[in-house]
């Protein structure tokens, strides 16, 4: 029997089957041989498709995945883009974005029209093509853990200026052969895409929060996301501008909707990483076509000049915006692998060009282009993804990466669970404080009184739901039901048996006019502990809260988990993206400040105090949408002021909708075990 009469392969299952295959097999191998992955999935599309062994057909499925795979690339890069990093680098940005369109196009004009011989217009669309690059290797620098650098940002930042350039280039140029293409036509092109960037940047985030307030179903919110993701690519395509640009504009305005440490971006991820984004990447390769440049003519000498100028036109922007930064090799080399790859753009200028006929019967851009843009993206998909690589293995061991104090990475983490509308509240708070590269656990505790089933049983659904959250961000946690006759002591011994750093609990809910705020656990465990303990009241989700206001006692900075407190609320400002108002006495501020010199930046301001009570004073300025952080003080610490006895009251008359944390920071242990 003759295996060839079965290929290629028609039946949907089979094609997904291979496709899983070589998303399974492809990362396997290659990492054996010591290369990235991606190659591996265009080289197998390149091996299995109709210009290879023809063993699957290029079906409908590879344009729908492929399309969703190239825009999940763009969405996912600009999610990941450190907003305050990007406020400091947008210079660079558009220098790197100015530098990468300016340079190849001008290299491009000089060798297509005096070695090449083409024509002006035919010049300009091909040198545009070497501009334009699609973030093939980004998967790579998010892997190792350097998304965040300050070269991926521009990098990054720069693709929507070089791409909408390339872009609009290429509009131009097909307008003018459709007979559209004047003064006005450019100019109303220009509006249209002005008008619709402008209707993303305001309307989606706005829409976004709602959502995110009103539904908290994980489900309901990652299909949401696809839908404003897909809305902002069509709402692009409908002005002729490519879907790409849509994809990333509504990355940037959703990214500070989507922390990085949150359930959600680890849904996004995972789904675009284990099927969209490969699809793109083999569907890239099955319409690479070598043999048409072993076919005569002049395919290799196109092809040959085509790669060159692009590579050395991306390594001269890379260059350039590393020397004026003063940026190291391993940073210019990531910046020139980032920038190298050519895809989307590239394939569709070359097709546009292609299909536009002259008055005598050639084509704009002949058959030599068109097999030379096959070469250019493979060989710059491959040198991208081996150059991003290797920069990134060298960053990982670099002192370029380390710009986060690690004094407290050992500190560790217990939530105690009590309520089940706070559980995912608490565990959100939890991931969004704890560092990205903490290798210690959370841990999560119920302590139940032990003659009350009920509540054992209650408990277990609490540890339940915090592990099944924990899990999927692939964060690991430890629970425990404790049995206790009382609930404080029961706390206290698993804080120390267990040496926690940090407790994390919900707020009391009275129940009565006479009942105490804090409940008859919280003064205890105040007493009996020198950790740090942070109490939560989450009207609204995390991800929704756009200022942070945080006051503190005078004297702050003496007590003994002062750098802890800020450190958490920095990173907590950070993963949010959103701006941090700091309330308190100048003496503080001037410390908070040279803590905050070894943080990545934050859109912090400082308002300066006596260092009292604030919170009749803030209770004018904050909104419901705010997040109001009181760092408090144990009765005896240094900072401690008869004034802080009156928070609790005043958090619940002149708060009552206001999200609020209120901290006691790591006190002094003395002799007895007292805390002070």
């Amino acid at each position: 029997m003759n295996l060839s009469s079965f290929l290629p392969i028609t039946d949907p299952t089979w094609i997904f089957l291979g496709v899983l295959c070589i998303v399974l097999f492809a990362p396997l191998i290659f990492n054996k041989l010591r290369l990235p992955h991606i190659i591996g999935m265009i080289l197998a599309g390149l091996l299995i498709g109709p210009n290879g062994f023809n063993v699957l057909v290029r079906d409908d499925s590879f344009e729908l995945f492929g399309k969703v795979g190239l825009y999940y690339i763009m969405f996912l890069a600009s999610l990941e883009i450190n907003m305050q990093e990007m406020k400091q680098a947008k210079g660079g940005a558009l220098l790197m974005g100015l530098a990468v369109f300016a340079i190849p196009i001008a290299l491009g004009m000089v060798t297509n029209m005096y070695i090449l011989g083409f024509s002006f217009i035919a010049s300009l669309l091909l040198a545009s093509m070497y501009a334009s690059y699609t973030l093939i290797s980004y998967p790579i620098v998010a892997r190792y853990g350097l998304s965040r650098l300050r070269c991926v940002n521009i990098v990054v930042g720069g693709t929507i200026i070089t791409d909408t350039l390339t872009l609009f280039v290429l509009a131009v140029v097909a307008g003018t052969f459709t007979g559209e293409a004047n003064v006005w036509f450019v100019l109303l092109m220009l509006l249209k895409l002005i008008a619709i960037a402008a209707a993303i940047i305001f309307f989606f985030p706005r829409i976004a929060r709602y959502f995110f307030r009103t539904y908290n179903d994980s489900v309901i919110q990652y299909i949401f996301v696809l839908a404003m993701l897909f809305l902002g690519a069509g709402m692009m395509e409908l002005v002729g501008m490519e879907g790409i640009l849509g994809a990333f504009i509504t990355g940037l305005v959703l990214n500070r909707l989507i922390p990085h440490s949150s359930p959600l971006m680890r849904r996004i991820d995972f789904v675009g990483n284990a099927i969209f984004i490969p699809y793109f990447l083999i569907g890239v390769g099955m319409m690479i076509n070598i043999r048409v440049l072993f076919n005569g003519g002049n395919s290799l000498i196109v092809a040959g000049v085509m790669v060159t100028t692009a590579l050395l036109g991306k390594w001269l922007a890379s260059f350039l915006v590393a020397r004026t930064y003063r940026m190291t090799g391993d940073e210019q080399n990531l910046m020139f692998g980032l920038s190298t790859s050519q895809a989307a753009a590239t394939l569709a200028a070359a097709i546009v060009g292609h299909g536009i006929v002259l008055s005598d019967g050639s084509r704009l851009l002949n058959e030599d282009v068109l097999n030379g843009t096959i070469l250019l993206i493979l060989v710059t998909c491959i040198v991208s993804s081996i150059v991003s690589d290797r920069a990134s293995r060298k960053l990982v061991v670099s002192a370029a990466i380390d710009d986060m104090p690690s004094s407290n990475s050992s500190k560790k983490t217990l939530l105690a669970l009590a309520n089940p509308n706070m559980v995912d509240k608490l565990m959100d708070l939890a991931l969004l404080v704890r560092k990205d590269d903490s290798k210690i656990p959370l841990s999560a505790i119920t302590v139940v009184l032990d003659e009350d089933k009920k509540l054992q049983a209650q408990g277990t659904k609490l540890l339940d739901s915090a592990a099944n959250i924990a899990a999927s961000v692939n964060v690991p946690l430890l629970t425990k039901m404790r049995l206790t006759t009382n609930l404080a002591h029961g706390i206290i011994h698993e804080v120390k048996e267990n040496d926690y750093r940090e407790i994390i609990l919900g707020f009391h809910k009275r129940e009565t006019a006479n009942d105490s705020f804090l409940g008859n656990v919280l003064p205890e465990v105040l007493n009996a502990l020198d950790c740090q303990v942070v109490m939560a009241r989450m009207n609204i989700p995390l991800n929704t809260v756009r200022t942070i206001h945080i006051t503190f006692p005078a004297k702050s900075e003496y007590e003994a988990g002062f750098s802890y407190w800020v450190e958490e609320t920095a990173r907590m400002s950070s993963g949010l993206g959103c701006k941090i108002m700091y309330h308190g006495h100048p003496d503080t501020m001037d410390k908070i400040k040279g803590l905050l010199k070894g943080f990545p930046p934050i859109e912090a301001s400082f308002f300066e105090t006596d260092g009292g009570n604030d919170l009749k004073r803030l209770s004018k300025i904050i909104h419901e949408d705010h997040l109001l952080i009181v760092v408090s003080a144990r009765r005896g610490s240094i900072s401690f002021r008869p004034s802080l006895d009156h928070v609790f009251v005043q958090l619940q008359r002149d708060y009552p909708n206001t999200s609020v944390l209120l901290i006691y920071p790591n006190g002094y242990k003395v002799e007895g075990g007292e805390t002070h």
